[in-house]
């Protein structure tokens, strides 16, 4: 069985998060007090309830401790923000982003508890999505509805092996544009060039190609 996610608050940046990993094949729980939020969105993933998520007791109904990420983006209430992680972590959540409105709210959201705040205005929320599912993503930015540039941690199936060796281009339908060294980068590397463990690859290609290379690198699969 896959992750399970749970998405609190329901508006343009959690929303997209519920989407976007939905469309990924995880299952996601989506929580919201707003009835008119849980109408609109009923078939946007696997299920939606309505609820207060600073009410302690109706977290622990939804079994919100057995998700294994549980994504806080709830809109301008910082109290709600900031009770509602304080609540995850009492019920010994493993994983909880925070969509953070400024730089103190992330301060005490970190304080508390919270494993990654997030920023709306620079993590959009495919990108945190995409970062959820593949801990090796360092970032990713979609160019279209098809192709997309991600950076990619080299595994240690990579390492001590040439680009021509691994055939990234003709195994996977990849390109890799850049290798990142610790503070050096290497924008136009060779066919030569050996790629090592903790390696970041700069990769563009068709959506599921991405995948695919992305689930070599972690798993060894083609």
């Amino acid at each position: 069985m896959g992750k399970q996610f749970a998405v609190i608050g329901l508006g343009r940046f959690g929303l997209s998060v519920a989407k976007t990993l939905h469309e990924l094949d995880y299952e996601v729980l989506a929580i919201d007090k707003d009835g008119e939020r849980i109408q609109e969105n009923m078939n946007q993933v696997t299920h939606v309830v309505q609820a207060d998520s600073t009410d302690e007791m109706a977290l622990k109904s939804l079994g919100i401790r057995n998700f294994d990420v549980v994504v806080v983006a709830i809109g301008q209430d910082i109290q709600a923000s900031i009770l509602t992680t304080l609540i995850l972590k009492e019920l010994g959540v493993e994983t909880i982003v925070v969509k953070a409105q400024n730089q103190l709210h992330a301060k005490v959201l970190y304080k508390i508890g919270a494993t990654k705040v997030v920023f709306p205005e620079r993590d959009m929320g495919q990108r945190v999505a995409h970062n959820l599912v593949t801990p090796n993503i360092l970032d990713y930015i979609e160019l279209s509805d098809e192709y997309s540039i991600v950076e990619i941690i080299a595994s240690e199936k990579l390492s001590g092996k040439s680009l021509v060796e691994l055939n990234i281009r003709a195994r996977f339908g990849c390109n890799v544009m850049a290798i990142k060294n610790q503070d050096k980068i290497n924008i136009a590397p060779s066919a030569k060039d050996i790629i090592y463990e903790g390696d970041v690859l700069v990769v563009i290609g068709h959506n599921n190609d991405l995948k695919k290379f992305q689930d070599f690198v972690m798993n060894g699969k083609r």
